[in-house]
């Protein structure tokens, strides 16, 4: 099991960016997914996750901001992040496995890492 991020980079207050996780080695139609991000000297945040049948849940920090998504067909987790503010800043990481262990902030499965920076 793979998972591969990729998307971030440096914005402006206000900006936009797409964040995206290709994942390999599994169907991402049988997991719940999630992404989560951690600034310097913070800790692990849980900011979204997607479930098999698609419904969705977002922490209050993002909510009406971020949307999170997935292609079945491709594989890959989304995570489009809209008004992006600089308390925001922080690397961000996707994640997988039932959604028990992906909501309680416990996922088996993690990539590296994007990381996302607002100015």
């Amino acid at each position: 099991v793979q998972l591969v991020e990729s998307g971030g980079g440096s914005v402006q207050a206000g900006g936009s960016l797409r964040l995206s996780c290709a994942a390999t080695g599994y169907r991402s139609s049988r997991y719940c997914m999630g992404w989560f991000r951690q600034a310097p000297g913070k800790g692990r945040e849980g900011i979204a996750t997607i479930d098999t049948d698609g419904s969705t849940s977002y922490a209050d920090s993002v909510k009406g901001r971020f949307t999170i998504s997935k292609d079945n067909a491709k594989n890959t987790l989304y995570l489009q992040m809209n008004s992006l503010k600089p308390e925001d800043t922080a690397r961000y990481v996707c994640a997988a496995d039932s959604c028990a262990e992906v909501q309680a902030g416990a996922p088996k499965h993690w990539g590296q890492g994007t990381q996302v920076t607002v100015s």
